[in-house]
C-alpha cells in the first residue's frame, strides 16, 4: 500500500524506489502483485510519468488516507515529544515563500529530525490533491470550495515605489496625486485593476492609474518596483526588507486599502495529518506582520 501511495505521488518506480530506499524491480514487482491480487489495472503511462487509473484513483485515496490514519495513530502513541517522522509537502508563493517561510524552517526541522519537507514555491494556485500537497500557504480572497482553509494572520497593502521614482516623478500627497503616474501590475492579484479604492476614515476615493506593464509573478512585480518602473499596489511582506531598509517607500499613508489575509488551506474532506497540523501551529508563532 506505500509503496501503490509514492509511486502516485512520485509519478515513477524510480522515484519511488529512491524515496522508499529500495531497489527498482522490488517497486515494480509490488505493484505488479498488487494488480494481480486486486484484479485490476491501478496505473497507466502518459507521457513520461505514470498516473493512476480510474480504479488506481480511488485506491490511492482510501490507501493515503489509511497511512495517514495509521501514522496519526503511532504519533498519538508515541507522543509529539518524540518528533515527526516521515514527509511533509508545504506549498507557498515564490515571493512569500523565499522571503517569509524558507529563512525560518531551520526551527522547524530541528524540533523534529526525523522529517523530510519539501517546500513546493509557485504563484499558480496549483491543484493540492493532484500535487499531494499537504498543506498550502496561500494569500488573499480564496474562491476553490474544494479546499478547507484556516486564517492564520493578515496583512497591510501598500503603495510603494523607490525614492529615485519619486525624486524622478514628484511624490503623490494627495489620492488626486496619483493620476498622470504609471503602476506595475501583478495578474495573480486578486484585485489587479486600473481602480485603485483608497480609504481615509469614512472618505472612499477611486483612482485610475494605468499600467502598461504587468507580471504574473511578484518577484516580477518585486524587479518592477526596484528598478522605478512605477508604483505599484503589494501587501507589506512583499516588500518587508526594502521597507525596513528605506530602499522601497509607501505612500499616502493616510490612506488604506483592504488588507490581505493569509490563509493555510488543505483538501476539502481530508483531514490535515499531525505534521502538517504541527507546522501550521509553528508557522502561526513566526509569520510576518
Amino acid at each position: 500500500m506505500e509503496v501503490f501511495v509514492r509511486v502516485v505521488e512520485t509519478g515513477s518506480f524510480s522515484a519511488a524506489a529512491r524515496d522508499l530506499r529500495m531497489g527498482q524491480p522490488a517497486v515494480s514487482k509490488t505493484i505488479a502483485g498488487l494488480e494481480t491480487r486486486l484484479g485490476v489495472r491501478l496505473l497507466v503511462r502518459t507521457s513520461r510519468r505514470l498516473s493512476p487509473t480510474e480504479a488506481g484513483e480511488a485506491y490511492y485515496e482510501r490507501a493515503r488516507r489509511t497511512l495517514t490514519e495509521a501514522d496519526e495513530a503511532e504519533t498519538a502513541a508515541r507522543g509529539l515529544g518524540s518528533g515527526l517522522e516521515g514527509r511533509l509537502r508545504v506549498c507557498a508563493p515564490v515571493t512569500f515563500g523565499r522571503l517569509h517561510v524558507a529563512p525560518k524552517l531551520g526551527a522547524f526541522l530541528d524540533a523534529h529530525p526525523k522529517l523530510r519537507l519539501e517546500l513546493i514555491m509557485d504563484d499558480r494556485r496549483i491543484n493540492l490533491l493532484e500535487e499531494n500537497i499537504d498543506i498550502a500557504l496561500r494569500a488573499g480572497a480564496l474562491s476553490d470550495s474544494t479546499l478547507t482553509a484556516r486564517r492564520i494572520g493578515q496583512t497591510q497593502r501598500l503603495i510603494v515605489a523607490i525614492p529615485d521614482y519619486l525624486r524622478r516623478r514628484g511624490e503623490p500627497r494627495t489620492p488626486a496625486d496619483l493620476v498622470g503616474h504609471e503602476a506595475v501590475a501583478y495578474t495573480q492579484q486578486a484585485a489587479a485593476s486600473d481602480e485603485w479604492r483608497l480609504r481615509s476614515g469614512t472618505t472612499e476615493i477611486s483612482v485610475r492609474v494605468p499600467s502598461r506593464l504587468a507580471f504574473s509573478a511578484a518577484e516580477g512585480l518585486r524587479e518592477g518596483v526596484l528598478a522605478g518602473l512605477g508604483l505599484a499596489i503589494a501587501p507589506r511582506w512583499m516588500f518587508s526588507p526594502e521597507l525596513e531598509s528605506g530602499a522601497v517607500v509607501a505612500i499616502l499613508r493616510d490612506w488604506s486599502l483592504p488588507p490581505i489575509d493569509l490563509w493555510a488551506v488543505h483538501p476539502a474532506g481530508r483531514m490535515p495529518s499531525a505534521k502538517a497540523r504541527a507546522f501550521i501551529s509553528w508557522y502561526e508563532t513566526v509569520k510576518p506582520d
